[in-house]
C-alpha cells in the first residue's frame, strides 16, 4: 500500500471500515502525517508503528474496528485517552465536526507536543491534546458522549464510567480483548467483548 487511499480501500475490503462518516475521516486524515519521519515509508502498512517512549500508532485495522464500535457522531464530546501521535484524535475531530469536541489525553510530555503538532497540520480547531494527570481521564470536561482508550488495562475503570454520560459508550482494551461498554444508568451497563487484540499497557 503506497497511499492513504490504498490503505482506506484495504480497510473497506477487509470489512473493518463500514460507516460513511468514518470512511470519509480516514480519507481526509492521512496516517503519514502522524508517524515519525523515519517511518513514513511504512505509514500505509497495516501494522502498528513505534512513535518512541514505548508507545505506538496503532494498527489501522484495529483503529478502524475501535472507531466503528465507538460510533462517535456529529456534535458529540469525546475523550481520547492515550492520544499518542494524535491520529485517533484527528479522526474523531473529523467525525464529530465543528459542533463537536475531542479531548486527547497523553501522559508523555514529548508525545503531547508531537500529537499537538500533528493536529496543527490540519488546522483542527475542535480538538486538543492535553497532559495527563494522576487522575485517569479528564474529570474537568466530563461528561463525555464517548470515551476511547488506546492502551490496555486490567479492568474497566470506575473513574471512566463516572465520566461517561448516560447512554454513552466506552471502548477500551481489557487484557487481550477489546470491550465496548454502554452506560445504561448510574449503576448499570452492558458490555460486548472482542478477543484477540494486543495493546501497550496504560501508563500510570
Amino acid at each position: 500500500m503506497r497511499s492513504n487511499d490504498d490503505l482506506v480501500r484495504h480497510l473497506i475490503k477487509n470489512g473493518r471500515l463500514k460507516s460513511p462518516k468514518l470512511i470519509a475521516a480516514f480519507r481526509t486524515i492521512d496516517r503519514k502525517d502522524f508517524v515519525l519521519p523515519e517511518m513514513e515509508d511504512c505509514a500505509y502498512e497495516d501494522h502498528a508503528l513505534g512513535i518512541g517512549y514505548g508507545a505506538t500508532i496503532s494498527q489501522p485495522t484495529t483503529v478502524a474496528f475501535m472507531l466503528e464500535k465507538l460510533a462517535a457522531a456529529p456534535g458529540e464530546k469525546v475523550l481520547d485517552i492515550g492520544a499518542g501521535s494524535g491520529w485517533t484524535t484527528a479522526l474523531l475531530a473529523q467525525i464529530v465536526g465543528e459542533k463537536g469536541t475531542v479531548y486527547g489525553v497523553e501522559i508523555v510530555p514529548a508525545l503531547v507536543a508531537f500529537g499537538s503538532h500533528n493536529l496543527s497540520k490540519y488546522m483542527i480547531t475542535n480538538a486538543t491534546i492535553v497532559q495527563a494527570t494522576q487522575n485517569l481521564g479528564l474529570q474537568t470536561k466530563a461528561p463525555f458522549s464517548k470515551i476511547l482508550v488506546s492502551a490496555s488495562i486490567r479492568q474497566v475503570p470506575s473513574e471512566l464510567m463516572a465520566q461517561l454520560g448516560m447512554g454513552g459508550t466506552l471502548v477500551i482494551p481489557v487484557g487481550e480483548a477489546l470491550w465496548q461498554v454502554k452506560k445504561i444508568s448510574v449503576t448499570q451497563s452492558t458490555a460486548n467483548k472482542y478477543p484477540g487484540f494486543v495493546f501497550v499497557p496504560l501508563q500510570d
